[in-house]
């Protein structure tokens, strides 16, 4: 969420950055609700400092001996209009944090203008064996098979998963399923053992109010899966009905759960930075993505991944935003993929995002790079609606920073491995760090 003091004081800003991302900001209504708050707020201090004068002027009255009852008449009359300018001042409030929560977080001033991912800009990439023209990988020697292919002679198998779920899930067993679980164990190691992340174990169903934190909901309910929790059908509200079951939603990425950690708290500056990883499973409906990457693990409504997730003190976050980026680019060298990092330009981050990596891997078979890991800086934006805050040296509370990636998306990195590791024989070499996860074994086929 937007700091509301910034809107106040520089609106005119805000707006500019806000539609440098695509996004116009209703000046209008937000004028209006100001306006309507500061009625509120001037009125409800005039009749303030009304009930303390007339509190003076009923104690002289009384201590000469006086008739004080008209002024005492007059004086009972405030607390009524008082409550119910409270009430008047809760409800505008409402109205603009509800306002403020649609409205995504404003672009680093690094961060390039654009409308799409076509003016993302290449920031390196790393490329064992580079094609001198076009400085993409060489050419494998022979017509690459696609990973569903590769996939398939090894135990991936869609069918059954349409047969039991549906479009856009996958069943694996035997090779396939090992060498899966073998990434996931080698990512969650290397974030634990090389980059000092604590290793945790999240709910994969969370209430609203923890999405409403990450930033997740509103906006974004349409992309998520929910279930409603049975209700207690003993218990009746107000008009005599039975009360419903909560809502609760299954997690689209474990960054909700470990951003969550710090929600409603104040962290000590001693404890900061925090290091979370998790391996979940993840959820995304992604309402109007249909026909986007129907075929494979590219674009699945269910799929794993290892979160990374920092909480920082504010003056340490774009060097944390960098050395998290390198976190991820180090499980991709150490399994020898190709792959390029992407500063995303102002119309294609994420909603929370005041500055986003993207890294892309090189996937043969397309004869493309496609995305496998982003790497986030929020700043406060997550914080301010989680409440999260540490103490600075003064002792005084602020929001903290956090930060957020993929180290990485394992079906990608599945993907990757598949396609870049195939044999001209459909054999698939397993990358020698995974060969001690997948109990020696040096190819697949």
């Amino acid at each position: 969420m937007l700091d509301p003091a910034l809107l106040r004081k520089d609106l005119d800003t805000v707006v500019r950055r806000l539609a440098s991302r695509g996004v116009t900001f209703d000046v209008d209504a937000f004028n209006a609700l100001e306006s309507r708050r500061k009625g509120v707020q001037t009125e409800t201090e005039t009749l303030q400092a009304q009930r303390n004068a007339l509190a003076k002027q009923i104690g002289a009255l009384k201590s000469r001996g006086e008739d004080a009852s008209l002024v005492m008449t007059e004086s009972q009359a405030i607390p009524v209009r008082l409550k119910s300018l409270e009430q008047d001042l809760a409800e505008v409030q409402g109205q603009l944090n509800d306002l403020l929560l649609a409205i995504p977080n404003l672009p680093h001033e690094s961060v390039p203008i654009g409308t799409s991912a076509d003016d993302n800009v290449e920031v390196r990439r790393w490329v064992p064996q580079p094609d001198p023209a076009t400085g993409d990988p060489k050419s494998l020697g022979f017509e690459p098979r696609d990973h569903v292919t590769l996939g398939e002679s090894i135990g991936l198998d869609f069918d059954t998963a349409i047969k039991l779920s549906g479009a856009r899930f996958s069943f694996m067993r035997g090779p396939v399923a090992r060498l899966h679980r073998a990434l996931a164990q080698f990512m969650l190691d290397l974030q634990t053992g090389a980059h000092g992340y604590t290793e945790c174990y999240t709910p994969y169903i969370v209430n609203a109010s923890t999405l409403l934190g990450t930033g997740q909901l509103p906006k974004f309910k349409n992309d998520m899966f929910w279930v409603t929790r049975g209700g207690d059908d003993q218990t009746l509200d107000a008009q005599g009905q039975p009360i419903p079951g909560e809502e609760q939603y299954l997690i689209s990425t474990s960054e909700i759960t470990l951003t969550s950690l710090v929600r409603d708290k104040i962290v000590a500056a001693a404890e900061l930075p925090i290091r979370l990883t998790a391996h979940t499973p993840c959820f995304r409906s992604e309402a109007g993505s249909g026909g986007r990457d129907t075929r494979g693990l590219i674009r699945q409504h269910q799929f794993d991944k290892v979160e990374m997730v920092q909480i920082v003190a504010p003056e340490t976050s774009y060097q944390t935003l960098e050395e998290m980026a390198g976190h991820a680019e180090k499980v991709l060298q150490l399994l020898g993929l190709p792959y390029r990092v992407m500063l995303l330009c102002t119309g294609d981050m994420g909603f929370g995002a005041t500055k986003t990596y993207d890294l892309e891997v090189w996937l043969p078979a397309q004869n493309t790079w496609r995305e496998i890991s982003s790497v986030s800086n929020c700043e406060t934006f997550q914080a301010r609606r989680m409440q999260a805050r540490w103490r600075d040296a003064s002792g005084k509370p602020e929001y903290v920073h956090t930060l957020n990636g993929s180290g990485l998306a394992v079906g990608r990195a599945l993907v990757g491995v598949l396609e870049n590791y195939q044999q001209a024989d459909g054999m698939i070499v397993v990358p020698e760090v995974l060969r001690p996860y997948m109990g020696g074994l040096t190819q697949l086929g």
